[in-house]
C-alpha cells in the first residue's frame, strides 16, 4: 500500500473515533495497514470498544501484553470497568517508565485526571511532541480547573501548527463555550458540521450541539438533540446529565433524570457538584435560625 494512502487511512480512523463513530472504528479494515500503523489502529479499535461499554472484553484482550500502548489501553479499560485504584497504579507506572510514548501520554493522562491527579496528568501530557490528543486533553483539564486563560493559550499555540485539525477545532469550541458571547454560535457551527460529516449523528455530537443550543437560549432545539441522543443510548450518563440541566433551566422537574443518573453513574461529576452545593447551602442555613415569638 502507498505509505501516503496508509497515513490517510489512519487519519480517517482517528476522525471516526473523534466524531464518536465508534462502531465504524471497530469495523474498519486494517489488513492493508503497515506494521507501523497497525498498532495505533488497534489501540483506536480497543478505545472504541471501551467507549461502547466493552471494557471487560478489552481487559481480556490486552492481558499479558507488554507494549506500553496496550498497557495504557488496559489502564483506561480498568478505569471504565470501575477499577480506579488498579487503573491509577498502571497509569502511574507508565508515566514513570514510558512518558515519551504518545498513547501513554493521552490514556494514562486521562486516568490520572479521572483520579484527581491533575498536576501529574498535565506534567505527563506536557511532554508531547505534536500530539493533538494531548493538546485536547490539556485544554479539557484547564477548563475543568477554571483556568480558561491557559486553555485559550493552548489552543492558540496548537492553531499555529495544526490549523485545520478536527481536534483543534473541537478544543477551540470547548473554550468558546466557556468564553461565551459570539463564541457560542461559532462552537455550534463546529458541532453541527461534525455531525453532518458523520454518516449518522453520534451521541457525542448531539450532546455538544445541545450544550451550544442551551447557551444560545434555543431550548427546544437542545431538547430535540438530547431526545435523539437518548433514543440512541437511554443510559448515557452525559445525555442524562445534560437533559437534567436543560429541564432545570426550562423550569421543568428534573428529579427523575437525576435519579436515573444516580443509578447509571453514581460518581458523575454533575452529581458530585450538586452534592457539594447542597452541603454548602445546608452549612450556610445552620447559621440562621427562625425566631419565633412566644
Amino acid at each position: 500500500m502507498d505509505p501516503f494512502s496508509a497515513e490517510g487511512e489512519l487519519l480517517n480512523l482517528h476522525n471516526y473515533f473523534h466524531q464518536g463513530q465508534y462502531q465504524e472504528v471497530i469495523d474498519f479494515d486494517t489488513a492493508g495497514l503497515s506494521p507501523e500503523n497497525a498498532l495505533p489502529a488497534r489501540v483506536l479499535s480497543l478505545r472504541a470498544q471501551i467507549a461502547l461499554g466493552q471494557a471487560e472484553d478489552v481487559i481480556a484482550d490486552v492481558e499479558g501484553e507488554s507494549e506500553p500502548d496496550l498497557a495504557a489501553v488496559c489502564a483506561l479499560a480498568e478505569l471504565a470497568a470501575g477499577n480506579e485504584s488498579k487503573a491509577l497504579k498502571i497509569a502511574e507506572k507508565l508515566a514513570q517508565e514510558s512518558a515519551d510514548n504518545s498513547t501513554v501520554q493521552v490514556l494514562a493522562g486521562t486516568v490520572l485526571q479521572a483520579g484527581g491527579n491533575s498536576e501529574e496528568a498535565l506534567a505527563l501530557l506536557s511532554q508531547h511532541q505534536g500530539n493533538l490528543e494531548a493538546v485536547a486533553l490539556i485544554v479539557q483539564i484547564h477548563l475543568q480547573q477554571n483556568r480558561t486563560n491557559l486553555a485559550i493559550k493552548e489552543v492558540q499555540a496548537a492553531r499555529r501548527w495544526a490549523q485545520d485539525s478536527l481536534l483543534v477545532n473541537l478544543a477551540e469550541s470547548w473554550v468558546g463555550l466557556r468564553v461565551g458571547g459570539e463564541k457560542y454560535q461559532q462552537a455550534f457551527y463546529v458541532f453541527e458540521e461534525l455531525a453532518q460529516a458523520a454518516s449518522t449523528s453520534s451521541i457525542q455530537s448531539l450532546v455538544s450541539q445541545a450544550v451550544a443550543e442551551i447557551h444560545l437560549g434555543r431550548l427546544e432545539e437542545a431538547e430535540a438533540a438530547l431526545q435523539q441522543a437518548l433514543a440512541k443510548d437511554p443510559k448515557s450518563a452525559e445525555v442524562i446529565a445534560n437533559s437534567a440541566v436543560l429541564n432545570i433551566i426550562a423550569g421543568k422537574d428534573a428529579t427523575e433524570l437525576i435519579s436515573a443518573l444516580s443509578t447509571t453513574a453514581p460518581e458523575h461529576h454533575y452529581l458530585q457538584d450538586l452534592q457539594e452545593k447542597s452541603d454548602v447551602f445546608d452549612k450556610a442555613a445552620t447559621k440562621y435560625s427562625a425566631k419565633v415569638k412566644a
